[in-house]
């Protein structure tokens, strides 16, 4: 996994409108870029509607808030409608992006090992440098910590 002070990998995913979209597009601006297992399920919904609910704050503070899955851009699509998502989602089903970040891992769940996108989020400043790696993160209290962490700096 990526650790504080590195400089980002750049990559190119299309968000859910079919739109490619690179992350050096976003240098000169803070962003907050957080990868999630999967569209509508209960954790990764409950963390984009916390994102959702704290946009305008995340606006008002020049962030940039992306959302990393391996879900189609059809799914996001969706997910985005269905929960009024004002942020980019961008698809990844084949890792260009979380494969570099370290975020594919091995989890286990009841017992059984299977590889997945472990719940990251990573706080990369102006420059395209991580300012900050938050691992296993809640689904509900992500956004508001990266708030209070942002302000606090």
């Amino acid at each position: 996994m990526l650790k504080e002070g590195m400089k980002t990998p750049d990559f190119s995913l299309c968000d859910k409108d079919g739109q490619e979209i690179k992350l050096s597009d976003h240098l000169g601006k803070r962003v907050v870029l957080y990868f999630y297992p999967k569209d509508n399920t209960p954790g990764c919904t409950r963390q984009a509607c916390a994102f959702a609910s704290a946009y305008e704050d995340f606006k008002r503070l020049n962030v940039t808030v992306i959302g990393i899955s391996k879900d189609s851009v059809a799914s996001h699509e969706k997910f985005a409608s269905k929960y009024n998502l004002p942020f980019i989602l961008l698809s990844d089903p084949e890792r260009k992006a979380i494969e570099p970040y370290g975020v594919w891992q091995e989890k286990k769940l009841y017992g059984k090992a299977s590889m997945g996108v472990v719940r990251t989020t990573f706080i990369i400043d102006e420059n395209g440098i991580i300012e900050k790696v938050m691992e296993k993160v809640k689904p509900d209290t992500n956004a508001a910590e990266i708030l209070d962490y942002i302000r606090t700096k």
